[in-house]
């Protein structure tokens, strides 16, 4: 039984718990003084593989497998556990201090631009790809998906993950209220993908890239262990069927790698400067080498 009775005016005079406790705070701006890495390509991405960072990294891997030569980039690793979003220098790049974050550095004034969403938008216009035309009922389409995903991933991370992996307690209502509305953001998933190939229609769309590692994460048991099992995912088969199909694309595979810094060593590549880094820098090569 909670007997939690809330103050007329909340104040942060306690810790909250769980997995993020430490780095958790009710105030922006920058804790401390550090500036950022810079690299030899004008687009300089600093994050880390949480499914908002793989939404970037994907889309830069296919641009370059597209012939994108111009979206090659430095990929810097941001250790949101030891509060590196907090550095002065990321919060000039995003005063949000959420990763991802990205500099574009290849006209006569640096770009910044912040939100995963804006960033694939952004991309995907620069180099005219894997959106569609603008006025077309497809790219109506395309947005519309991108933008669902921008509101609705916060019901399955921030809500449903949080409470049921990373919360101090379990919360019956929480979860079960959380996990209501996850399942049905699947069934929305499932019911389009029932009807169309790719999210946005019949072609592969930054739409796909940005609902895959949150959606198609879940779906396939890489997020929130033991999550798939409790959602029954494997019962959206229309959704499993475009997952499985966009996570044996090469360029998904390399960018789900980039910036990841937990799980299997070998699919680990803390940074990336050179598309031959994930050959001869992944973090099970550098560990053998020391």
């Amino acid at each position: 039984m909670n007997d939690y009775t809330p103050p007329k005016v909340w104040t942060w005079n306690k810790p909250n718990g769980g997995e993020f406790a430490s780095i958790n705070r009710p105030i922006a701006g920058p804790t401390h003084d550090k500036e950022l890495p810079v690299g030899k390509h004008p687009l300089q991405l600093y994050s880390l593989a949480t499914p908002n960072g793989q939404k970037v990294t994907i889309l830069l891997e296919e641009l370059l497998a597209a012939g994108h030569k111009g979206a090659e980039y430095d990929a810097w690793l941001i250790k949101i556990g030891q509060g590196d979003q907090f550095g002065s220098g990321f919060v000039k790049v995003n005063p949000n201090s959420k990763i991802p974050a990205l500099m574009d550095r290849s006209g006569p004034q640096p770009i910044r631009v912040f939100e995963s969403g804006a960033i694939l938008l952004y991309l995907a216009e620069k180099f005219g790809a894997f959106v569609p035309p603008v006025t077309s009922p497809e790219r109506a389409e395309c947005l519309s998906w991108l933008f669902w995903q921008m509101g609705s991933a916060p019901y399955l991370g921030g809500g449903f993950g949080h409470f049921f992996a990373y919360a101090p307690t379990k919360i019956e209502y929480a979860i079960d209220r959380f996990a209501m509305e996850v399942k049905r953001q699947l069934d929305v998933l499932d019911r389009r993908l029932a009807e169309s190939e790719y999210i946005a229609g019949d072609k592969y769309t930054i739409a796909d890239i940005a609902i895959l590692p949150w959606y198609g994460g879940v779906a396939k048991g890489y997020s929130y262990s033991g999550a798939a099992e409790f959602l029954s995912a494997h019962e959206y088969k229309h959704l499993n069927r475009w997952a499985d199909m966009l996570y044996a694309r090469p360029a998904v595979k390399r960018g789900r790698m980039v910036n990841k810094s937990f799980g299997d060593p070998a699919e680990q590549l803390h940074e990336r400067h050179d598309a031959r880094d994930f050959e001869t820098r992944t973090q099970d090569k550098l560990e053998a080498a020391k």
